[in-house]
């Protein structure tokens, strides 16, 4: 027994049938994928950066006195612990702003290659999303006859559904590997 031709399907373009039948990759995703990868290696290289020019103690003394210097301006009549930790909080302030400001720039050194590279991302990931789209819908296309033909058949016709079932069991549509994380951690959720 054969399992007939799959009824009403075309591999153009058309309008997506469901949310399922919905490819979710897009070039914004996948460049802001890159975004934040590259910012957060800009916060990386500006610590590095940081911490090597601080090897010399004049830069701590120079950020400490920057920091005394704004606390005192900020807040005249504060004294004692207080005033320690709004120096302290100010030197971390001063940290931060050139580890970010550093990091700032580094992301925007990298946004021509984070285009490109996002617009080739979300191309090669669409077009493996759409295959694997197409297959799912011609595969439930095929579950759906047989189980038509099996309502309706003889014995001897079930064994020889059964033994294509396990066929195509065999032969499912695999997810991309790309998605396989993203899938799991939807239907975990």
């Amino acid at each position: 027994m054969r399992v007939g031709a799959i009824n009403n399907y075309s591999f153009t373009a058309s309008a997506p049938s469901s949310k399922q039948d919905q490819n979710p990759i897009s070039k914004t995703g996948e460049k802001a994928k890159l975004t934040k990868a590259a910012f957060v290696a800009g916060l990386g290289l500006g610590a590095k950066l940081l911490f090597e020019i601080m090897d010399d103690d004049f830069i701590v003394d120079t950020l400490g006195n920057k920091a005394g210097k704004i606390v005192d301006k900020q807040h005249k009549n504060v004294k004692g612990n207080k005033k320690f930790l709004l120096k302290l909080g100010a030197w971390a302030g001063l940290i931060m702003a050139f580890i970010g400001g550093f990091a700032l720039l580094y992301t925007l050194f990298k946004a021509p290659d984070i285009n490109y590279k996002g617009n080739v991302n979300a191309f090669k990931k669409g077009k493996d999303m759409d295959v694997y789209i197409k297959g799912n819908s011609a595969e439930k296309e095929i579950y759906t006859q047989m189980n038509e033909k099996a309502k309706n058949a003889s014995p001897e016709e079930k064994a020889k559904l059964k033994e294509q079932y396990m066929l195509m069991q065999k032969a499912k549509n695999r997810v991309p590997d790309f998605a396989k994380t993203n899938l799991t951690n939807i239907q975990k959720s």
